[in-house]
């Protein structure tokens, strides 16, 4: 058999098998091998992978292997781990597993997990402070709520986390502020005690705009509402710009910081997740440290067939580059994990929304799709409908939790069954002949039946792939975050580009910068588009209305 390349995998699967069936089917597999699940399913520690629900056979893995072999996938993971600068294009380490790993993590000449094991100590007896009462605020009242204003990886990450694993009998209250639109303060602070507020700034440099502007607002409430300038035992910084940090107001020995080779979408694990241990217990944080480091000893030590994290960027290159599926939807069937399609999305939209190879030439192939999501039953009732009976397939990813962490068991026990029957619709869908039979069967007429069979089959053979956790608690979800993170990488390597920088994200930063007199004091117009110059014109022809 002769191995393509993902650029011409489409062509490859374009021909149909031996047997004359073409590469799309899902359905005939399973006619055809009724140990399709055993054999086409894995675990790594308490993760269920079952990626049978897709048109993969033996040929098509067998493929997918070679292409992950001649892409270097394990020598560029070798790579990250001994420090070498794998972001590329910003010429920088990329260690988030140091984050969470026992030692061994070493940047050219420093001991990045020396370094690691500082901060989390630091972490741990300030959280520790904070609940025993022994860090009080300003007017020395115990502090019950933590506020996080961060944004992007600052936020989307803890945020995910905190939602999924805190409860009433956690040790503090969470919130988040990210959006610089300041309703969602007007929303948020009705529910704050300034007294007993505990306010982290989380920006590694500590320039973003967004959150400065936030922090500002809220150190202007604070001091309103408790009537003394200093503030500064309400505020923590999650930073590495000590002056910035200061000159704040943030004294130096609440300022927790992490290296350049830590991203922002990978950041939770670091200082970045102190609200997790504020907010859930330091538990909580090292649970998910626990979690995540089994996850990457699995992916360094596993082998291709059994490498979770690569068979699942295997099962998307097959989708996107094989099939030609340009989105993804992920449907955690736990409200717990409502955050995690969010926290996805950027984890995977912005390492793979790339167009430039590694060798600095043009892709000449699709990289990442769309990430989107909603936890289940909710979207079975809203977008659902397009991925049943839509013209296009799109491929999900299942999560579902087996054992509740409540004692409603007739609820869980529905909700897996939604989670279920929606996978094996999307595979089996329903046959027009089989659309006559029922409506016949509950006495519909000829003429209805005639007048509405065909909107009422589903075309099946969509693909999807489940993963079964067996409960929810740090260590499972730790697992599971780090699952999607080394999913990236490999897709990085598969793809040959740089899944760690981020320049889309700074066009759109330059441009608000230079808008915003123009917006905000009514200064002269600059060179602007036709629609941006009129949107200029509207907007102040509003304010000053």
């Amino acid at each position: 058999m002769t191995h393509p390349t993902v650029a011409t995998l489409a062509a490859w699967v374009a021909t149909p098998r031996a047997d004359g069936t073409t590469r799309h089917g899902i359905r005939r597999l399973f006619e055809d091998d009724p140990a399709r699940f055993r054999r086409y399913s894995r675990r790594a520690g308490p993760i269920l992978m079952d990626f049978s629900k897709t048109s993969l056979d033996d040929e098509a893995l067998e493929l997918l292997h070679q292409i992950a072999v001649e892409s270097n996938v394990f020598g560029r993971r070798d790579a990250m781990i001994r420090g070498e600068p794998v972001n590329a294009t910003e010429n920088r380490a990329v260690l988030h597993m140091a984050l969470r790993a026992k030692g061994g993590f070493t940047v050219g000449e420093e001991d990045a997990s020396a370094e690691v094991a500082k901060t989390l100590a630091a972490m741990q007896a300030f959280t520790a402070n904070v609940h025993s009462g022994r860090l009080v605020g300003a007017t020395g009242k115990r502090f019950t709520d933590v506020l996080n204003i961060g944004i992007g990886g600052s936020d989307l990450g803890p945020f995910m986390a905190v939602r999924a694993l805190w409860s009433d009998g956690c040790p503090m209250r969470p919130h988040f502020l990210a959006n610089v639109d300041a309703h969602a303060w007007e929303a948020l602070r009705p529910r704050l005690n300034p007294e007993t507020t505990l306010v982290l700034i989380a920006s590694k440099t500590f320039t973003t705009a967004e959150t400065l502007l936030n922090a500002t607002m809220v150190r202007g409430w604070l001091r309103e509402a408790l009537g003394q300038e200093d503030v500064s035992a309400h505020f923590v910084a999650l930073s590495t710009n000590i002056p910035a940090t200061s000159a704040f107001g943030v004294p130096v020995g609440q300022v927790f910081g992490f290296r350049d080779w830590v991203g922002g979408r990978f950041s939770l694990w670091s200082a970045i997740g102190l609200v997790i241990a504020l907010s859930c217990g330091w538990a909580a944080l090292a649970g998910m440290l626990e979690g995540a480091r089994a996850m990457d000893e699995h992916f360094l030590t596993a082998p291709a067939e059994d490498n979770l994290p690569l068979l699942l960027a295997l099962v998307e290159v097959w989708h996107v580059n094989g099939l030609g599926y340009t989105a993804r939807a992920v449907l955690p069937y736990d409200n717990r994990l409502g955050r995690l399609p969010a926290h996805l999305q950027q984890v995977e939209m912005e390492s793979l929304g790339k167009r430039i190879h590694l060798d600095g030439h043009p892709v000449g192939h699709a990289t990442g799709p769309v990430v989107f999501g909603e936890p289940g039953t909710n979207a079975q009732h809203s977008f659902m409908q397009l991925l049943h009976q839509g013209t296009t397939p799109v491929p999900v990813d299942f999560i579902l939790i087996a054992r509740p962490d409540h004692g409603w068991a007739d609820n869980h026990r529905m909700l897996l069954a939604n989670g279920l029957a929606q996978s094996e619709a999307l595979l089996a869908g329903r046959t027009l002949e089989d659309v006559h039979t029922e409506m016949a069967e509950t006495g519909a007429d000829a003429a209805t039946i005639e007048r509405v069979a065909l909107h009422r089959v589903f075309p099946g053979d969509r693909p999807s792939v489940t993963l079964l956790l067996p409960h929810l608690d740090p260590v499972t979800l730790g697992a599971l975050v780090a699952l999607y993170e080394h999913k990236v990488f490999c897709l990085g390597a598969l793809w040959q580009v740089n899944a760690f920088d981020q320049y889309g994200v700074e066009l759109g930063k330059h441009l608000a910068a230079a808008l915003l007199p123009e917006v905000a004091s009514g200064a002269e117009p600059g060179h602007h588009d036709g629609s941006t110059a009129g949107l200029i014109a509207a907007i102040r022809g509003a304010w000053n209305g």
